[in-house]
């Protein structure tokens, strides 16, 4: 009789896993499609409530610094109600956002639904990624947590080439006020048909402990280099693609690299779509061969920081067409490689932590976002509208990254060892 492994407690998967998961993914699908939609409407908010760049990066800066202050808390939520519960209250929140942007009469009203949708948007990938550890099995995870990030880059496409053609052809009421129907679509489907866990995998109690237990449960996770060193992977990878597509690409195509509106949104798509495509790839290649994580990584840096570079020194005053394609190709790999962050933390923490160690983790791609976009902003007003100096802040941000990967990464890997040693101890073999 052959034998198979088997890790104690894991999920079965199977088709009734993929539905569930598949409502939780259409929440994020939707809440990105939120995140991203000023991306496309940078210039036009500009214009509608008369700001200069710097005003103009501060919806952006709000709505991540929103996002990154509530994932810690987020992760703690996840861990003690369960995924329905928050992900409940995050989509009321950023449907409620985003329609108060679709009616928003002045600049102060605007940010503040801005920051209303970051605080549901940051209720929403830590839960999905509790749910996929819920409903599939431990060797799934690298796997099912890149077609999460999938699932959010369709939204950014949606965002791009859905939202964009609305917000000319009907106006920003309509196009925003539309766009927030999504979110009670999705409310409707995750209240009738989600559940946290599938029937036997009840996961054990989680009693409220006060304020120390919770403190204990944050440094706890800190404690793992395991959780550090995915917080700088996510914090090195993730923020040259985000700042592009959440605000700064489309200006910077169009002013600096004179663009038609038409020609940079093609470009933008771009990146989505290579997003899509590496993520697959990605995914495929850290189920089969867990230590190339990290290399994923590094090579993802390395090729972003040359393109870029290449880009803004180019000699003449703009970069040739086939340059600018290069770099939206290789700014779509940003995000699968900082999906490869919560694959370090993932397995350093135990189960009734990953809420808190995703928490984590997820902080770092939104607080470098959040500084570059500040940066550029700011840059640019300093400078005249100097996209070659303002953009240059991305190295100072990678440089530091690098440094923190570095330093962690022999740490974390003995850690990493050990766990699985331990874990191997406690493996069940039963019949096939």
């Amino acid at each position: 009789m052959s034998r198979a492994t088997v890790l104690p407690g894991d999920p079965p998967g199977g088709r009734r896993a993929m539905a569930v998961w598949g409502i939780g993914v259409s929440v994020y699908f939707v809440a990105v499609i939120f995140r991203t939609s000023l991306g496309v409407a940078g210039l036009d908010a500009a214009d509608r409530f008369h700001v200069n760049a710097s005003a103009l990066s501060t919806f952006s800066i709000l709505q991540l610094l929103v996002y990154a202050g509530m994932q810690i808390p987020v992760g703690l939520l996840v861990d003690r109600l369960g995924t329905k519960k928050v992900l409940t209250l995050g989509v009321v929140l950023f449907t409620a956002g985003q329609l108060g942007f679709a009616f928003s009469p002045s600049y102060g009203t605007a940010l503040a639904s801005r920051a209303l949708l970051g605080c549901g948007d940051a209720m929403t990938f830590i839960s999905v990624l509790r749910l996929g550890t819920r409903w599939f099995p431990a060797r799934r995870g690298p796997l099912v947590a890149q077609l999460a990030g999938l699932a959010g880059m369709a939204g950014n496409l949606v965002s791009t080439l859905l939202l964009a053609r609305l917000l000319h052809g009907v106006g920003w009421t309509a196009a925003f006020a539309g766009s927030a129907l999504a979110g009670v679509v999705v409310l409707v489907l995750l209240l009738l048909f989600l559940k946290d866990h599938p029937e036997g995998h009840e996961p054990e109690p989680f009693p409220h402990r006060g304020a120390a237990y919770v403190r204990r449960q944050i440094a706890a996770s800190w404690r793992e280099p395991g959780t550090r060193l995915g917080l700088w992977v996510h914090f090195t990878t993730q923020f040259p693609a985000m700042v592009f597509l959440l605000l700064w690409g489309l200006p910077f195509l169009v002013e600096a690299q004179g663009l038609s509106r038409a020609v940079a949104g093609e470009l933008l798509t771009l990146v989505v779509l290579s997003n899509m495509v590496v993520g697959l790839v990605y995914g495929q290649i850290v189920a089969r061969h867990h230590e190339a994580r990290l290399p994923l990584a590094l090579g993802t840096v390395g090729a972003t920081a040359l393109l870029w570079a290449a880009t803004l020194v180019y000699p003449g005053e703009r970069a040739p067409m086939w340059l600018l394609i290069v770099l939206c190709v290789v700014l779509g790999s940003c995000g699968p490689a900082s999906m490869l962050g919560f694959d370090f933390a993932r397995p350093a923490n135990p189960p009734e932590r990953q809420g808190t160690a995703s928490g984590i983790t997820n902080m770092g791609g939104f607080v470098a976002s959040m500084t570059t976009l500040f940066a550029v902003g700011v840059l640019l007003d300093a400078t005249g509208d100097n996209y070659t100096i303002a953009f240059s802040s991305v190295f100072v941000l990678q440089a530091l990254g690098v440094s923190q990967i570095l330093r962690l990464r022999g740490r974390a890997a003995r850690r990493e060892r050990e766990r699985l040693v331990a874990s191997r101890v406690e493996t069940v073999h039963v019949p096939a």
